[in-house]
């Protein structure tokens, strides 16, 4: 992949530092899926090695995938809406007209953005709760809080990108899904 298509994948049609925020967003997302994926996939296959081959399992194996899992969700929430592939409830959006979807649009994205902010707020409070309790892993023998930092990231990139979606929609005349989705069906879909 060169310089300039790996640009590109983290290119925001955002002007300014709206469009700053939104790139850096998408990089710190690729870098958690993928590393969190890559190492989930090597943490796994060692594990069925040793099982296998040396009749031994790694003894931290279901911890680690735990945390990366943990990692993985919540990573994926962020970039689920940088893409705009979360589920959505759409009969009466679709009724709408344009101007009607797009002020829609603004609203759902609004509403979400706090909620998603606000869990954020929430799970820093829960974390601080279980970093008090001083309780560790069994196995791996870090601390439990450790494994939660991931959830008010992912909260807050979520969240973020929602708000950035709103403002992508009160500047623009079409209606967005995301900063770079445009609402809609594509023809080639096939009803199951």
């Amino acid at each position: 992949m060169t310089e300039q298509t790996r640009e590109s994948i983290h290119a925001s049609s955002l002007p300014g530092i709206l469009g700053t925020i939104d790139s850096l967003i998408s990089r710190i997302e690729s870098v958690m899926l993928a590393v969190g994926v890559l190492l989930m996939a090597l943490n796994t296959i060692a594990n069925v090695v040793g099982r296998f081959v040396f009749q031994s399992s790694l003894y931290f194996s279901e911890e680690l995938n735990s945390i990366l899992i943990i990692l993985i969700t919540f990573a994926g929430i962020s970039y689920a809406a940088r893409h705009g592939r979360h589920i959505r409830m759409s009969a009466i959006f679709d009724t709408l007209p344009p101007g009607g979807r797009r002020t829609m649009m603004v609203i759902i994205s609004l509403v979400t953005a706090v909620f998603m902010l606000g869990l954020c707020w929430y799970s820093i409070g829960y974390i601080e709760t279980q970093a008090g309790r001083g309780r560790v892993l069994p196995a791996l023998q870090i601390p439990i809080w450790w494994t939660l930092v991931w959830v008010p990231v992912g909260f807050f990139m979520t969240g973020m990108q929602y708000l950035l979606t709103a403002i992508r929609n009160l500047t623009a005349k079409d209606v967005y899904l995301s900063t770079t989705v445009l609402e809609g069906y594509d023809n080639d879909e096939t009803e199951v």
